[in-house]
């Protein structure tokens, strides 16, 4: 692999017009294509086979008045008791009429007439029905129901419309641009010159424009979640800096040995570039295997992630070559540039002796020197921030954990202070029979039912379908929808109802669809961690040839997993520190970050492993130590790999601290978190202090299964001998 690299390098470089414009080409016509063929975003997470699903789906072909988004207008009154006066009645009939007025719904239900005001007489719902489904509202809608109760405010009136009907799709806005800004002084710095660094972040903003542009030209024949486009940044971006990043840096030590433009080039495609594209492959194996454990929306999310992905190993193995073709030698810094010789084509000219007393370098001669207490620190501190994982707990979010002041949050808040928290989270029984009688009959047998069950607040009147074969009923808990007996209540309901043999009894509802989705997801995730576990032993003997090397690396993945879910639970669902990254309202993690997590976490891990300890092994081969393999290693990789640590988490924590949506934020903290412990506390302390423990035996691989695995090639020793092969024979031995 690392000739067929080391040839497509030279050829991106010496065809570096045609390369460009290439990509150019390919840039705007997907730009195009995703102006012209966008479609929408999806805002909620269905889960096909769930009893919630089903049940959704029965309503949309039965009764498809009772199927599309609901609205919940919460309203207060300046003074209690006021609602039951003249006045008070007037103004809640005034924002009843002015909500059935809004473009799409086909009713809004005055709460006098269905009991839905509180006690002290302050408080009032007003339900609202949707035609469409939440995603398919347009802005001007949302904005339409949004303005409801304009004149009652005015007039002291508390008026906040929310449900369903104002979920809505985050948007990125220019503020994550600080994370690109501290990528790029990372870079600065690293390099010392704005050429190499401006190169570097140019070629990985063309990766992640062409991926943006592919991936919104196929939203409007593919769903996507609003998450998706956002992972699928995030991701692009953070790998394609570092993937140009280590090319870039390959190159350099090249041209500092004196190798031509076009060969050094070539031999960083060959070298670092295998290990790129390697790197880039876990990652993708990782995000496309979402599909295994049957999620659509997860699936689709992962394959949006590793398409991005992909073109970022594509962009960094083509169109990085043909920019430092164009660079020359002004990669370097200034002061070196003139101390570097001019070496002919194909020659291999002496550079300086190797310095040796950088802090990679002293850093693995501490770290081996102190290795077992190093390793006993190290599992001790994980396992300690590991700890509050066991406390975990998964939910799809509400309006409760929305950012305060959201027309989301403002709403919930009320109807909470006015009703209690199981308002915000209400369930619906949905009762299907064959025939009109059916279902009348089955009614009140499920009414009393679930009125029996523990937990439940109210069962509201049934709504009729036209044809009277479909009835819907509300369900209203004591406690909140995230709340632990919430979810006992959705068992039991189910439990309760399941011996109704003359109708179809499915309970739905936004609460009852998100511990749905939690649920089959966390079944999933132990499935997902032994495939990527697995795969990761599997990869890594197949690059090291080695047993115990692929064992230790998949060890410390869990070691970084761990940690990662401790911190991010303590944070996002007890509240520690929560003020630091600007979270308003802790809660339970959304349900699909742990596996989410896994999939990427394990694609960026590899990536470190490889860049590090594919130095050790390559030096070990040509006859270093292991001791000295590993100083080596490290040595070498330590700057390159901090740099691309420090970029990864400059561009997750710009979706931390400037986005309110709690998802995204969850995921760029976990993120980052994770590539902090993985590349600084694992691969750069725990890794080496391990290798150096094992010694020789770190390389002990069975000789049938070496004869067995094929050779890929990641260190470039088939391109050393290609180019042994093809130098030219000494003067005295010419024939």
């Amino acid at each position: 692999m690392a000739t067929l690299l080391y040839r497509l390098g030279r050829g991106s470089l010496r065809r570096r017009r045609l390369v460009v414009a290439v990509w150019l080409v390919v840039l705007v016509g997907l730009g195009l294509a995703a102006a012209f063929l966008r479609g929408p975003t999806a805002s909620n997470f269905t889960m096909p086979g769930t009893e919630s699903q089903r049940a959704l789906d029965l309503l949309s072909e039965q009764f498809p008045a009772a199927s599309g988004a609901t609205g919940t207008i919460a309203v207060k009154a300046p003074a209690d008791g006021q609602l039951a006066t003249p006045e008070g009645q007037a103004v809640v009939k005034e924002i009843v009429q002015e909500a059935a007025t809004v473009p799409g719904v086909v009713g809004a239900v005055d709460p006098f007439t269905v009991g839905a005001v509180s006690q002290d007489g302050q408080y009032a719902l007003v339900q609202v029905q949707f035609a469409d489904t939440a995603d398919e509202l347009d802005d001007a809608q949302r904005e339409a129901y949004e303005r409801v109760g304009a004149s009652a405010e005015a007039r002291g009136w508390q008026v906040a419309p929310g449900g369903e009907a104002l979920n809505s799709v985050p948007e990125v806005g220019s503020t994550e641009a600080i994370g690109v800004v501290v990528a790029a002084v990372v870079l600065v710095i690293t390099f010392g010159s704005l050429v190499a660094a401006g190169m570097t972040m140019l070629n990985a903003l063309i990766g992640v424009a062409v991926g943006m542009a592919g991936l919104y030209s196929l939203s409007s024949v593919v769903e996507l979640t609003s998450v998706t486009p956002i992972l699928a940044l995030m991701l692009g971006l953070a790998v394609g800096i570092d993937y140009s990043l280590f090319i870039t840096s390959r190159h350099r030590q090249y041209l500092l040995e004196g190798l031509s433009p076009d060969e050094a080039v070539g031999r960083a495609v060959g070298t670092a570039g295998s290990a790129v594209v390697f790197a880039g492959a876990t990652v993708v194996i990782a995000l496309a295997g979402l599909a295994v454990v049957d999620i659509p929306f997860l699936t689709s999310m992962g394959l949006a992630a590793a398409g991005t992905v992909t073109l970022a190993v594509l962009v960094a193995i083509t169109l990085q070559p043909a920019l430092l073709g164009f660079a020359g030698r002004k990669v370097l810094p200034r002061r070196l540039r003139g101390a570097v010789p001019a070496a002919a084509e194909g020659e291999d000219a002496a550079g300086p002796a190797e310095d040796r007393s950088g802090f990679g370098f002293r850093w693995a001669r501490l770290v081996i020197r102190l290795r077992v207490p190093v390793i006993l620190v190290g599992l001790l501190g994980l396992g300690l921030l590991a700890v509050p994982a066991s406390d975990m707990r998964l939910a799809l979010p509400d309006a409760g954990t929305a950012p305060v002041g959201s027309p989301a949050r403002v709403s919930n808040d009320l109807i909470t202070e006015g009703f209690g928290p199981g308002f915000t989270g209400r369930l619906a029984v949905v009762v299907a029979g064959d025939t009109p009688q059916a279902t009348s009959a089955a009614v009140p047998q499920v009414t009393a039912l679930v009125q029996r069950t523990g937990n439940v607040l109210a069962v509201a009147p049934p709504q009729l379908s036209p044809d009277g074969r479909t009835a819907l009923l509300g369900v209203v808990p004591k406690t909140g929808p995230t709340d632990e007996a919430t979810e006992t209540l959705v068992h039991d309901v189910r439990d309760a109802v399941g011996g109704i043999r003359d109708a179809d009894v499915l309970l739905t509802g936004a609460t009852a669809i998100g511990i749905d989705v939690s649920e089959k997801l966390a079944d999933a995730l132990p499935i997902y961690l032994f495939l990527v576990v697995g795969l990761s032993v599997l990869l890594l003997m197949l690059v090291f040839r080695s047993l115990l090397v692929p064992v230790k690396a998949a060890l410390g993945f869990l070691l970084t997993v761990a940690a990662t879910f401790g911190i991010t639970v303590a944070v996002f669902q007890q509240g520690h520190l929560a003020d630091l990254v600007g979270l308003d309202t802790p809660g339970p993690l959304i349900s699909f970050l742990p596996i989410l997590l896994i999939g990427i976490l394990f694609g960026l891990a590899m990536d470190y492993e490889v860049f590090l300890v594919s130095r050790m092994r390559e030096d070990f081969v040509h006859g270093d130590t292991a001791q000295q393999a590993t100083i080596n290693g490290m040595g070498h990789g330590a700057r390159v790999v901090t740099a691309a640590a420090l970029i990864m988490i400059s561009v997750f924590g710009g979706f931390v601290f400037f986005l309110d949506d709690p998802i995204i934020k969850s995921i760029g903290f976990a993120l980052a978190v994770g590539v902090a412990i993985d590349a600084f506390v694992v691969r750069m302390t725990i890794v080496p202090a391990v290798m150096s423990l094992l010694g020789r035996g770190a390389w002990w691989l069975p000789r049938w299964l070496s004869r067995a695995l094929p050779n890929v090639d990641i260190e470039g020793e088939g391109l050393r001998a290609h180019l042994a092969d093809q130098a030219p024979a000494p003067v005295g031995q010419r024939g």
